[in-house]
């Protein structure tokens, strides 16, 4: 125990609590239950892996087939990214 009255090694919430993904997400970062901070860089591994990111705008992403399924439609901004995704992930 901490000087504090809490529990040493602190506990797993917010961005680094395990989530599950949905089957559509799992084809992209597997079906293991990761934090939410794994998701999101998995993903970006695999759009800069598949080069989806838009030539004339980085902050744009054109989605391929997997992404479409998350992302509802061709493109998404980076900033739309974590919203999409939260509805891919059970806490």
């Amino acid at each position: 125990m901490k000087k504090t009255g809490k529990a040493a090694g602190g506990a797993r919430g917010g961005i680094t609590a395990p989530v599950t993904p949905s089957p559509e997400l799992a084809e992209i970062v597997g079906s293991d239950a990761l934090p939410r901070s794994e998701v999101v860089k998995k993903v970006w591994d695999y759009i800069k892996k598949h080069d989806l990111q838009d030539p004339a705008d980085k902050r744009q992403i054109n989605a391929d087939d997997k992404l479409e399924k998350i992302f509802g439609g061709k493109k998404a901004s980076m900033f739309e990214m974590n919203k999409h995704l939260a509805k891919h992930l059970k806490a």
